[in-house]
């Protein structure tokens, strides 16, 4: 009999001080705060954060950034890059959010099957608001 997930249920986990090297693949949500190198896909939330180190093309549904990430980032719903947040490579996603104090060097292109109006497609977050 198969088990069933519940809604907001942690799926996959690498920890502080453990580091991972290959492909994951999760459905529902996935933390990353150690080290990983290799390919995230998911079907659901990935949050990265601020201790992980990640090398990696990352495909998820929302992707949120509060660590350090070297790779392309495509999400089909949303990214977040979150205060003390580093990425280093391409992201794609219909919305994307940066915190005011972020680092990113890369491409944004803003994709998707569904019309966003332009002035919601990106918001940069400004101190105090």
């Amino acid at each position: 009999m198969a088990k069933r997930r519940r809604e907001g249920e942690m799926t996959a986990f690498i920890g502080t001080g453990s580091s991972l090297e290959g492909l994951l693949r999760f459905e529902g949500q996935a933390r990353l705060d150690g080290e990983f190198s290799g390919e995230v896909r998911g079907k659901g939330s990935l949050l990265v954060g601020s201790s992980a180190q990640v090398k990696a093309d990352i495909h998820a549904t929302n992707v949120t950034i509060c660590g350090e990430v070297i790779g392309d980032v495509t999400a089909t719903e949303r990214i977040e890059l979150k205060t003390p947040g580093k990425l280093k490579g391409n992201i794609m996603a219909p919305l994307v959010v940066m915190d005011e104090g972020v680092l990113f060097e890369g491409h944004c292109r803003m994709a998707g099957d569904q019309q966003i109006p332009a002035g919601a497609k990106v918001t940069l977050l400004a101190a105090g608001e």
